[in-house]
């Protein structure tokens, strides 16, 4: 039977770390999906995990994952608050995969970014050297369903109530997505781990 353990964000940390650890296959950087809505605000579990993935030798890079957004013209065809596009149609999966993923599984480099979506130009990144006991942490919303090459994916799951209250009124016309995602993906039910996040302060971790 499935339920939510409730746990400190110091004890959430500490648990993702050990369980990094015990899917890395040691072949190659572990590559980690974290899917949150932009909501979620997990900088600073994202400074924890940083801290004691380090502090046990393993390297991390964390890959947000709007930096791998397709160019404005692509995005905002039919308009910049078309939800059809923000929902399957901003992220450059292709590019995650071709610059991020693949090259990661086969020499341990990747691209940390490729276009900022603000100014939409390109971040003129070059590759990185990931060394094989590192960890990449790919980290942004909408992300299960798309058959990225993932060793590992977290679902850090938000209420629609809370996304409603949590989100920035600017932001407000993305919600309709996440719903859609909710019911069309179900990424509770696919992801690997999954986080009840909508209280940062209280996280519960799911055990199936």
């Amino acid at each position: 039977m499935s339920r939510f353990r409730p746990v400190s964000p110091d004890l959430l940390a500490d648990e993702l770390v050990a369980e990094f650890s015990a899917r890395h296959s040691g072949s190659h950087p572990l590559r980690v999906g974290l899917d949150a809505a932009a909501c979620a605000g997990l900088d600073p579990l994202l400074s924890l995990l940083d801290g004691r993935l380090r502090a046990i030798g393993r390297p991390v890079a964390i890959v947000p994952t709007r930096l791998f957004y397709r160019d404005a013209s692509l995005r905002w065809e039919y308009g910049k608050a078309d939800l059809d596009s923000f929902y399957d149609g901003w992220l450059d999966t292709g590019a995650l995969q071709r610059e991020v993923l693949r090259p990661l599984m086969v020499d341990g480099s990747y691209l940390p970014s490729l276009r900022d979506p603000d100014s939409n130009r390109s971040t003129r990144a070059v590759p990185v050297q990931l060394p094989v006991n590192g960890v990449a942490l790919l980290v942004g919303e909408l992300l299960l369903g798309h058959g990225l090459e993932l060793d590992l994916t977290v679902h850090f799951s938000v209420s629609r109530q809370a996304r409603r209250r949590q989100t920035p009124d600017e932001l407000q016309w993305t919600l309709p997505a996440h719903d859609r995602y909710e019911l069309e993906v179900d990424p509770a039910g696919i992801a690997d781990l999954v986080v009840r996040y909508d209280d940062p302060a209280h996280p519960a971790l799911l055990v199936r």
